[in-house]
């Protein structure tokens, strides 16, 4: 089972970019996202095509179950 904790942002020129970070450290702390999103957002380390993290957006864990079957 892999999760992925999923860090959601506007962007200057109004489209939404993401942050995949593996394997989050449970229980997820709300406060403590927020709190790091919006130190991502002050420090302007991030740029994307279109434009620097301008908002916080959202947040979710993406919980994935993969099956793998051996085809003989």
């Amino acid at each position: 089972m892999a999760k992925n904790l999923e860090l959601h942002f506007s962007t200057e020129l109004g489209k939404t970019a993401s942050l995949s970070i593996e394997n989050p450290k449970e229980p997820i702390d709300e406060a403590v996202v927020k709190q790091s999103m919006a130190e991502i957002i002050t420090s302007g380390i991030f740029t994307t095509t279109s434009g620097k993290f301008v908002a916080a957006k959202g947040a979710r864990v993406v919980d994935r179950n993969v099956t793998e079957y051996e085809l003989v």
